[in-house]
């Protein structure tokens, strides 16, 4: 009975250890190497407007992860404007934005065209330093 304890009490810890402590966000290689369809000019207005409305309330107006809701969530908001950030592909902000993970939803039901997704991709791009 002591045994079982212990394993509880370590299985109970482990778990508590392992909800601090986010991985890396893997991304499949072919949406690391996929290209932006939409050219970053094309439709800006449009692409901060579906920002603001699917992103801003989490991640912020300049994408600092200080939305109103940023404190409802458990994982790394992430801050676009950094340079660690915008280091990443856009294939891998795309398919981060569509498939989502953890407290991030996933976008392809309340976003089902791809094009919409690209265009937010884009501006998040303008929110870089």
């Amino acid at each position: 009975m002591k045994t079982f304890k212990i394993l509880t009490i370590i299985g109970i810890v482990t778990i508590a250890l392992y909800s601090f402590v986010q991985e890396k966000w893997e991304v499949p290689e072919k949406y690391v190497t996929m290209e932006n369809p939409i050219d970053a000019d094309v439709d800006k207005g449009i692409g901060k407007s579906l920002y603001a409305k699917h992103c801003k309330s989490c991640h912020g107006k300049e994408g600092y992860g200080d939305g109103p809701k940023a404190n409802e969530q458990e994982g790394e908001l992430g801050d676009f404007s950094s340079e660690e950030y915008q280091s990443q592909t856009d294939g891998e902000l795309f398919y981060k934005t569509t498939f989502g993970r953890d407290d991030m939803p996933e976008y392809t039901k309340k976003m089902p065209d791809d094009e919409d997704r690209w265009l937010i991709v884009n501006h998040m791009r303008t929110l870089a330093e």
